[in-house]
């Protein structure tokens, strides 16, 4: 088992069109900025992990053989990014993790039977290689969140989102994690496709600072906060030529487009909708689940899926729930709406605050 340490390197500040994709393959037909027509139609139910607070010291060296890593539970194995509806990963990929008063501990493992990387430079494109992805949203808002990535060799791609892709947000490849400490395991051999290999681990270390937002976020978490959270793992199918891993082509000599396998699945190619990412809960004795507001947010979620489509169709918004063909919401909902703005707003249980959406799909409550 060979182990590869890193350190914070120096930032490059490079985005290609590639970052739209945030590691997954561009969409094959139809509307990728929102998941399927039948997802839509009823609340999610994304994966849920309980994080528990470390007990006993965490070596990084990419192991994940300390005894606090032993009273951590494994999350389930990952799927196909659109879930059920495409044949499962052929090897198995997860994760596990827990929490001290300065770092987020996260440890992966992942089966690979042909180890390779290629990618070096700080901030570059890493899933071009077979990779490993964080992705965190702290205040559930669908905005100001943090995509986290590495290959084999170890190199990082950190960057921040001020929105989704969706609704024309640029990544921010200038922020970089500092004291970020990441470790890799490899078992077996890199870029030597003499041997039949058998997978690497991640280990990683990130400070709650990263996350702060100049405020915006309580951190560390308070006692059993939740914060939206995903993994994402891609693979391509490689062969050997010439000694060395090459990505395998199609007919026309173009690369097959690569696997998308995650731990909570997005119901579309698009790793850049938080709304549908798992549930992270730090501490407690069990997750909870608040089904009254995650209702409230599903249908106002769906208000958002609807005016999208209604502005593809007709070049302004609607500021009718029948024009939507969402007349019978389950929840009451008040709709303010111009042809280029529009807000949606519920209150909840006991009218102690409300929830609002607005056109640009951020989520608050007040």
């Amino acid at each position: 088992m060979r182990l590869l340490a890193v350190a914070p390197l120096a930032a490059s500040l490079i985005c290609l069109a590639a970052c739209a994709s945030g590691g997954a393959r561009p969409p094959v037909g139809g509307d990728q900025t929102v998941p399927r027509p039948d997802v839509r139609e009823r609340p999610p139910a994304p994966r849920r992990y309980l994080a528990s607070r470390r007990t006993g010291a965490v070596t990084l060296d990419g192991r994940l053989d300390d005894s606090a890593w032993g009273r951590a539970v494994w999350s389930e194995a990952f799927t196909d990014i659109e879930g059920p509806i495409r044949p499962g990963p052929r090897f198995r990929t997860r994760v596990k993790m827990l929490w001290d008063d300065q770092y987020w501990y996260i440890g992966a493992q992942l089966e690979e039977p042909d180890l390779w990387a290629t990618v070096r430079e700080r901030d570059a494109v890493v899933f071009r290689d077979n990779d490993f992805e964080l992705f965190v949203d702290p205040s559930g808002s669908t905005h100001r969140y943090y995509e986290v990535e590495m290959n084999q060799l170890g190199t990082v791609w950190d960057l921040f989102l001020p929105k989704p892709y969706r609704e024309g947000g640029q990544a921010d490849n200038g922020w970089n994690i500092a004291g970020l400490r990441i470790a890799v395991a490899l078992a077996g051999t890199l870029n030597d496709p003499r041997d039949r290999d058998r997978g690497w681990t991640v280990e990683m270390a990130i400070p709650w600072a990263a996350f702060a937002d100049s405020g915006r976020n309580v951190v560390p978490p308070r006692a059993a906060a939740q914060w939206r959270v995903n993994f994402s793992r891609v693979e391509w199918d490689v062969d050997t030529i010439r000694g060395g891993y090459v990505k395998r082509r199609d007919a026309e000599g173009k690369p097959l487009p690569e696997h998308n396998w995650v731990w909570s699945p997005q119901g579309a190619v698009n790793m850049h909708l938080p709304e549908l990412w798992g549930v992270v809960q730090f501490g407690g004795a069990t997750v909870t689940r608040d089904v009254a507001n995650d209702r409230i947010r599903w249908q106002l979620r769906r208000i958002y899926y609807a005016e999208r489509l209604y502005r593809q169709a007709h070049g302004r918004f609607a500021g009718d729930l029948q024009l939507l063909g969402l007349s019978r919401l389950p929840v009451a909902v008040q709709l303010t709406a111009t042809d280029s703005t529009w807000d949606a707003s519920v209150p909840a249980g006991a009218g102690t605050f409300t929830w609002h959406i607005r056109d640009d799909g951020l989520t608050r409550h007040e």
